[in-house]
């Protein structure tokens, strides 16, 4: 069918009764409608309506029409329900995303919003794929670095990314640690998959140590971790994993060029649904707990 609206006002006579009621329940003229049910007439090929003096009775082709109107009508109301619903209540699905390193800590936050809101499904989604809000890709994104310029974004300051330099023991017994920066070289490192890293640490260690030191690499933060904490080399990780890990040791004293602001991105059409804001309050609230 090319024009629901000419659906909608066969639906709206055939409900009414009246080419004045249906017009008023549109909020069109009475000639819109009456031109509306003539070309739809015309289309279908059958009339829809018998016409008299106390106004418009459906045919049995009406009647037919009547009864698939009714449906859809009923089915477009229950559908304004549930997604009312979703906008008004903390149910349903949560799409959050980061980058990948950032799961150290947003997951214990995620896991632990999800069991004081049961009804909320998590789904979050890492990588270095800048997902579009606009689009509804995700419901809050977590950035790093400038801040966003999207115009339809709502962007709060979140926390700093602080990153630390460190070794596991295992590491530490075999190559001990780098007595300085020129001493950096003569190690062995943990790094990402690719050269063109646009992390700040990334590029202050391509800077001091040669690409034959990397002898570790992995495309996925996690498994960097992983392979730090087996003691594959010296790699960079979140600082609050430095802080809360034993087996890891800092092995060379922290630079301000290694961080970066975080930043917290939500579109401007979401931002103040109910379960939105609700991850907000509980987000700023545990990240008093992550800076180091």
């Amino acid at each position: 069918m090319d024009n629901w609206d000419e659906i909608r006002t066969a639906y709206q006579v055939a409900h009414k009764g009246t080419v004045s009621g249906a017009a008023e329940a549109l909020g069109v003229h009475h000639a819109t409608v009456i031109r509306h049910i003539d070309a739809l007439e015309q289309r279908l090929g059958v009339k829809l309506f018998q016409r008299h003096a106390r106004g418009y009775t459906a045919t049995e082709a009406g009647q037919d029409l009547l009864q698939v109107a009714q449906a859809t009508d009923d089915q477009f109301t229950q559908l304004a329900g549930r997604i009312r619903g979703q906008g008004e209540g903390v149910s349903g699905d949560l799409v959050v995303t980061s980058l990948g390193m950032a799961s150290a800590y947003m997951t214990p936050i995620l896991t632990a919003f999800q069991i004081e809101n049961p009804e909320v499904r998590i789904r979050y989604r890492t990588g270095e794929r800048v997902l579009r809000l606009e689009y509804g890709e995700a419901h809050v994104a977590i950035r790093a670095g400038a801040q966003p310029q999207e115009p339809d974004n709502v962007v709060q300051p979140f926390m700093t990314h602080q990153m630390a330099l460190v070794a596991a023991q295992s590491y530490i017994d075999r190559h001990g640690v780098p007595r300085d920066e020129a001493d950096l070289r003569n190690h062995f490192f943990v790094g990402r998959d690719e050269d063109n890293s646009r992390a700040p640490f990334s590029r202050w260690l391509a800077a001091r140590v040669p690409d034959t030191a990397m002898v570790y690499r992995a495309s996925d933060s996690r498994h960097m971790q992983d392979a730090i904490l087996a003691g594959a080399g010296i790699g960079f990780t979140m600082a609050q994993l430095a802080r809360d890990e034993p087996t890891l040791t800092e092995v060379f004293p922290r630079q301000d060029e290694w961080s970066a602001p975080l930043w917290i991105v939500t579109h401007v059409d979401l931002h103040r649904t109910t379960k939105v804001q609700a991850f907000l309050r509980f987000l700023k609230e545990r990240a008093k707990d992550l800076e180091c």
